[in-house]
């Protein structure tokens, strides 16, 4: 009987020694498969999203750019610098100013960050991602939950006391915001 063949993965991390730096992941090959995202040296690694939820980031970044003032820049999976060694990778940013330039953008030049919930980022989206961009100041963090079926959006703005908190809520797929800037946001079900 022949031995079952070994799986070859198309990309694997390269053996690394002690924390991760910016810099290392910067240096990684593109991988369009999955994210990988730093936090204090450590390596977070997702696969990109389903197609549903591409659809809804789609989307959401669709209406924003549609409503963008002109000074202001709707990008998609973007990676942005946070202090030290932490890199994200939104699935939607809006930029406070556009053309920037480089493969990391910094977190001060973030106006909005929007995250749509999967199975395998919802603690990170929901807690560790929220900590982080409100510790960097993040003005805005739009969370989009496919959950059920039917898409929940909810705005957040970043309070006095460097907390988030909720000034929208998503109603019958529909999720209406005056700030930043006035927009509507459809979410497909």
């Amino acid at each position: 009987m022949a031995a079952p063949a070994e799986a070859k993965p198309d990309y694997l991390l390269p053996n690394h020694e002690g924390p991760w730096t910016l810099e290392d992941v910067l240096a990684l090959p593109e991988d369009n498969s999955q994210r990988i995202e730093l936090v204090d040296g450590m390596l977070y690694v997702s696969p990109l999203g389903t197609s549903e939820h591409q659809h809804l980031v789609f989307e959401a970044a669709s209406c924003l750019r549609g409503a963008c003032p002109k000074e202001l820049q709707t990008t998609i999976e973007l990676n942005v610098q946070f202090d030290g060694d932490r890199l994200f990778i939104p699935d939607f940013t809006v930029l406070k100013r556009r053309g920037l330039k480089g493969l990391a953008v910094p977190a001060a030049d973030v106006l909005l960050i929007g995250e749509v919930i999967s199975r395998t980022t919802k603690v990170n989206d929901l807690v560790l991602k929220r900590q982080m961009y409100a510790e960097a100041g993040v003005p805005y963090y739009l969370i989009i939950d496919p959950a059920n079926g039917a898409p929940k959006a909810k705005l957040l703005e970043l309070g006095e006391e460097g907390k988030y908190v909720e000034i929208a809520r998503s109603e019958n797929g529909v999720l209406e915001i005056e700030r930043p800037f006035p927009v509507t946001i459809e979410l497909p079900s």
